[in-house]
């Protein structure tokens, strides 16, 4: 039986523990608490300006006659060999009858990919293989100005110049009609980008199934906002197409190469710099004549690692390294053509792509607080500690988020079931927590990432692997699907 001087150093050493617990878990829910309050007031503005902004259409000719001339496709690749010549295949049967040539970009190093795709581009002209002179990986960026670079020698050597430039990925499934939307758009915009549509893989419908719940509302709304406005719209990398003479532009200011050579994200800071200079960038939503969307479709990782080792790349390009590029602009106009308003929204607009870190942290505080709650609840029920009672402050607070909260699960399953079915829309709940949880890693890895950036000064491609085995399945549910 223990003493009465031992009873007393138990009572005092619990006491201190509920007096940490209740303390900690106060501070930890207040500042979790507001910080999801602000967010997510942050994001019901915008799903205002979607609402009101609804039917909306900025300056487009309809019965402008198309673009003319030869339009050149981009797909860099790096380890490639599983998934490159099938795209390629598919990609030349569905723009069969379009004049388009398209330029693979393959490193010296990668004999895979190179011995993988020989025998297409030697029996179709319209394929274009280019090797670089460096062993890979570089970056994509380096990789497309490869690219660009052998365009520009074509054009001198075939006296001809090619009209815009498509880019994709070597996973990619395009759409038949994509390049005649290109034509119809681009004779007004400098930029075209048409929404990316995750393809779901039921045997990785947790991980994989979030970027189809992701994209569909950045894709169906944040994009969509931002193109009604006329702000810089940033590039997915994919389903994008931009006219030659916009690429020139970016060239001239970048010493020849219009793609950054030192970034993860070099298509989202391509974007964003086209928009600043005014010109016009245009996000497309549009149906063909048959009733099918017009979209990019490809297979995103089914696999937690993978995801958040993307994610990560995209969190430090866009949220730090694309900071350090392209800081805070409104637009490169002269000062008689500036509105304060649009620069306002501009920079609105990059704070909330560049908020992912802050909101990672916030998410990390408020599981926290959720974990020192319960030990404080149980603390309550097994050791008789004060019962947690919050203030009416704070209960106003979690009440407020409680609304938000629901708000946006309710955006969430609206957008993802308009892409993907109500099966699929309800699934996106749950799988909001395997998001969040992804987010919360992915941040924290793309600090580690950017730290060895600012230390070594080298960016690598740190691209998401594709197997054989992904692109079949891939292949049967773009063939059959998942409604």
């Amino acid at each position: 039986m223990p003493s009465v001087g031992q009873g007393w150093q138990v009572g005092l050493s619990t006491a201190w523990l509920e007096w940490l617990v209740l303390v900690t878990g106060r501070e930890l829910m207040l500042f979790a608490s507001v910080g999801i309050l602000l967010i997510g007031l942050d994001d019901l503005l915008l799903d205002a300006l979607w609402l009101a902004t609804r039917g909306h259409r900025r300056g487009q000719v309809a019965d402008a006659p198309p673009m003319e001339g030869r339009i050149a496709v981009f797909i860099p690749a790096w380890d490639e060999a599983a998934t490159l010549p099938a795209t390629l295949r598919r990609t030349l049967a569905a723009w069969d009858g379009e004049d388009f040539r398209l330029y693979v970009g393959c490193y010296p190093n990668d004999a895979a990919t190179i011995f993988a795709i020989s025998p297409l581009v030697a029996r179709d002209s319209r394929l274009r293989l280019v090797i670089g002179e460096k062993d890979g990986p570089t970056t994509k960026g380096d990789n497309l100005n490869r690219l660009w670079a052998a365009l520009c020698a074509d054009e001198r050597v075939e006296a001809t110049r090619f009209a815009a430039v498509v880019l994709h990925d070597a996973e990619d499934y395009v759409h038949r009609h994509e390049l005649a939307l290109y034509r119809q758009h681009l004779v007004h915009n400098a930029m075209v980008q048409i929404p990316v549509v995750p393809i779901i893989d039921r045997r990785a419908r947790w991980v994989g199934g979030h970027y189809a719940d992701e994209f569909a509302e950045a894709h169906g709304k944040d994009l969509m906002v931002r193109s009604r406005l006329g702000l810089p719209l940033p590039s997915a990398g994919v389903g994008c197409a931009l006219t030659r003479n916009t690429l020139a532009l970016l060239a001239i200011e970048r010493g020849g190469q219009p793609f950054r050579d030192d970034s993860l994200t070099e298509d989202y800071e391509m974007g964003m710099v086209i928009g600043a200079y005014g010109l016009g960038t245009r996000f497309v939503d549009a149906f063909d004549r048959a009733g099918e969307r017009v979209v990019s479709r490809g297979a995103f990782p089914g696999r937690a690692d993978a995801a958040v080792r993307q994610k990560s790349r995209w969190i430090a390009g866009i949220a730090l390294t694309g900071w350090d590029h392209l800081g805070w602009p409104g637009s490169r106009l002269g000062g008689s053509r500036r509105s304060a308003g649009r620069d306002l929204l501009a920079r609105w607009m990059l704070w909330r792509d560049r908020r992912a870190p802050l909101a990672a942290l916030i998410l990390l505080t408020a599981y926290t607080a959720l974990f020192v709650t319960a030990v404080g609840l149980a603390g309550h029920v097994l050791l008789d500690w004060r019962a947690v009672e919050p203030s009416w402050a704070m209960q106003l607070l979690l009440a407020l988020n409680a609304l938000l909260l629901c708000w946006r699960m309710g955006m969430r399953i609206h957008f993802t079931a308009r892409d993907h079915g109500w099966r699929e829309g309800l699934f996106a709940v749950p799988r909001a927590f395997v998001a969040n949880v992804i987010a919360m890693l992915a941040a924290r890895r793309a600090v580690l990432l950017y730290w060895r950036i600012l230390q070594s000064g080298e960016v690598i491609w740190d691209k998401t692997d594709h197997s054989e085995a992904d692109a079949v399945v891939a292949d049967a549910l773009v063939r059959v699907p998942t409604r």
